[in-house]
């Protein structure tokens, strides 16, 4: 049983299809209107605006272009904010809380739009997700939230019983759950190939294995200084997220990098698929260390992500943690291999909103949460319009003050080990209470 648990292969199943290389080397220009600080779907969605717009603009990214969180997440569309409608009014004020919730629903329009009118090929399906509940009191509350999502801002969302359930998703683990019809998956790697693509055709310059190693004021502009050399920027945009470095010391004390880890079942029979997922639809989970799962875009596989605790190497142990889970799930699968486990960043700040800022002249786009797949291009493209003062196209409820910084961190997450203990502590207490 034991080699049931360990994955065929330790690295991400979206490389198989669209895998990450290195970009030929290019002569490094000594002077630039633009220089951004990494190369996924933020940078790129940055560099591509800024180009189209003349700007003279070269990226630089400390690894291959998408081998962080870009082309290792799971491909699902939610733009989905952590803290709840409640949280940030109460934080915030209803004001803003109204204006994220209603900005969710404009970029994520935004992205289907994108793909479509830019032809990217990247299996983006809007398939729906369902979101299952834990216990009838925790569903009466979610039935509630769909309903009115549905009316403030006219989004197809409403609720399942547990005795309709099984329409949605082969399990009896939930107590019925929401869905909403405005989310969707794609193939995180194949989008980011393809707005790779778009941006170099466009006339923006990447630099791949070239880290940037500080970034200084030169008079009305910046130094930035790499490993291939030193470029005189205008201005400079720092993209970086769950792959923050030492380069930019000021966003590395506000963003703390979490794993992620995401599991993939080899292929399963067409008659188990239908049963398991009969609507191909994304999943998601209202706890606080919920996974996420959904069908490969093929509808072949089923892939299942959670946040992995471990922080150096590649232990054995998330990964027999995330296969319990699906057996938990689908029991069923309990005698089916997986042929994926992998991990990556995922960047949290401590109020959990991405963010535009600017500081010291230096304007950044991060913060993304665990929902860059909305997220990053969104906010990489508005900082875009920011850098250009173009200020009705920059307009957005996240460009507000840095989040604050983490007492006692400079970059080693020493502590979220305990954290996350103690949200599953928080999750085992629910699920006792919801099965009382």
């Amino acid at each position: 049983m034991d080699e049931l648990k360990v994955a065929d292969k330790n690295t991400p199943y979206w490389w198989e299809a669209a895998p990450v290389r290195p970009l030929p080397r290019q002569p490094l220009a000594r002077k630039i209107d633009v220089a951004i600080i990494g190369a996924g779907y933020a940078g790129l969605s940055a560099g591509l605006v800024l180009a189209r717009e003349g700007r003279t603009v070269a990226a630089f990214d400390s690894m291959n272009p998408g081998e962080g969180a870009s082309t290792r997440n799971g491909g699902i569309t939610s733009g989905s904010i952590r803290p709840d409608y409640a949280t940030i009014t109460r934080r915030f004020g209803e004001a803003k809380a109204q204006a994220i919730e209603a900005e969710g629903k404009v970029a994520r329009e935004f992205l289907y739009d994108f793909i479509k009118t830019e032809g990217l090929q990247c299996d983006f399906q809007l398939v729906g997700q369902f979101k299952g509940a834990f216990g009838y009191d925790q569903y009466e509350t979610m039935a509630r939230g769909a309903e009115a999502l549905a009316k403030r801002l006219g989004i197809e969302s409403y609720a399942v019983p547990y005795a309709a359930q099984r329409n949605y998703i082969g399990t009896d683990f939930y107590r019925g759950g929401t869905v909403r019809m405005d989310i969707g998956g794609l193939h995180p790697a194949k989008f980011h190939a393809e707005l790779l693509r778009v941006a170099l055709a466009s006339g923006l310059t990447v630099h791949s294995g070239t880290p940037v190693t500080s970034i200084e004021r030169d008079g009305a502009g910046f130094r930035v200084v790499t490993s291939a050399g030193t470029v005189t920027a205008r201005q400079v945009l720092v993209c970086t997220n769950g792959y923050t470095d030492g380069a930019s010391p000021f966003l590395r004390r506000r963003l703390v990098p979490v794993r992620s880890r995401i599991i993939t079942t080899e292929e399963l029979a067409p008659d188990v698929m239908a049963r398991l997922m009969p609507k191909l639809m994304t999943i998601t989970e209202n706890r606080q260390l919920g996974f996420y799962y959904r069908p490969s875009p093929d509808g072949k596989r089923i892939l299942l992500g959670g946040r992995d605790s471990s922080r150096v190497g590649d232990p054995v142990a998330p990964k027999i943690f995330l296969r319990k889970g699906l057996v938990n799930l689908f029991p069923e699968l309990a005698n089916t291999r997986l042929s994926h486990s992998w991990f990556g960043n995922v960047a949290m700040n401590r109020d959990m909103l991405p963010r535009i800022f600017e500081k010291d002249g230096v304007v950044y786009a991060t913060g993304f949460c665990g929902s860059g797949v909305v997220w990053a291009p969104w906010v990489g493209m508005r900082a875009a319009h920011k850098l250009m003062g173009h200020h009705e196209q920059a307009r957005t409820a996240f460009d507000f003050r840095p989040p604050a910084s983490v007492p006692l961190y400079r970059g080693n997450p020493w502590f979220m080990p305990a954290i996350i203990e103690g949200y599953r502590i928080q999750d085992r207490i629910a699920w006792w209470r919801a099965r009382r």
